[in-house]
């Protein structure tokens, strides 16, 4: 697993395991937002197994699918305000971590949005998505 911190209380990943999960809890993370489909690659962990195991660690668990074309989804909004609320550290994991890390972006507005894009442009993320919203 491989985290990346994009700020204190909030970290991508690419996908993840239900095996991870505990690692997960175990490091602090109180919310785990799955911005991948299901079925996106035929090895993939599907949401049930990823929300069942969150459900046993006590995560807050959020499905939000999130595609190119539907970026930056019907939940954004949501996903908005669990990413804002510091009191809850979120993890947001996709196939690599690059749509999570372009969600959080397109959160952002004014010279925050403009510090978001430095420091995931800085951790390697394409903002191809970000930029276009």
């Amino acid at each position: 697993m491989n985290i990346i911190k994009l700020t204190e209380t909030l970290a991508v990943s690419p996908q993840i395991t239900p095996s991870e999960v505990s690692q997960i809890a175990a490091a602090g993370y109180r919310v785990l937002i799955n911005n991948r489909p299901d079925g996106e690659e035929a090895s993939q962990p599907g949401n049930a197994a990823i929300a069942a195991a969150a459900a046993a660690e006590g995560l807050d668990y959020h499905y939000m699918p999130v595609t190119a074309a539907n970026f930056p989804g019907e939940a954004f909004s949501t996903m908005c305000e669990l990413m804002a609320d510091e009191a809850k550290p979120v993890l947001a994991v996709c196939r690599t971590g690059t749509r999570c890390a372009n969600l959080w972006v397109a959160s952002m507005s004014g010279e925050e949005r403009e510090a978001a894009i430095s420091e995931a442009r800085r951790l390697g993320f394409d903002l191809s998505l970000a930029t276009r919203a």
